[in-house]
């Protein structure tokens, strides 16, 4: 999966209005924090890329009217 640097660049500015101490569970990846999975999405790593993944979805939900 090749990630769009705008892409990227959206879900890291969505992480960034998380409080740096909020910890975010990943399933079976385990527990990472705000500041530790920007460094994941940043690298484009298997857990970046899992993140990435899982804020598409959410945006599909928002956008498909799942979440009002």
């Amino acid at each position: 999966m090749t990630i769009d640097n705008t892409l990227k660049d959206t879900v890291i500015a969505r992480l960034k209005t998380l409080p740096s101490d909020q910890k975010v569970s990943i399933g079976a990846e385990g527990e990472f924090t705000r500041d530790e999975i920007i460094e994941h999405v940043e690298r484009q790593d298997r857990i970046g890329k899992k993140f990435i993944e899982i804020e598409l979805e959410f945006l599909r939900a928002l956008k498909e009217g799942i979440f009002a």
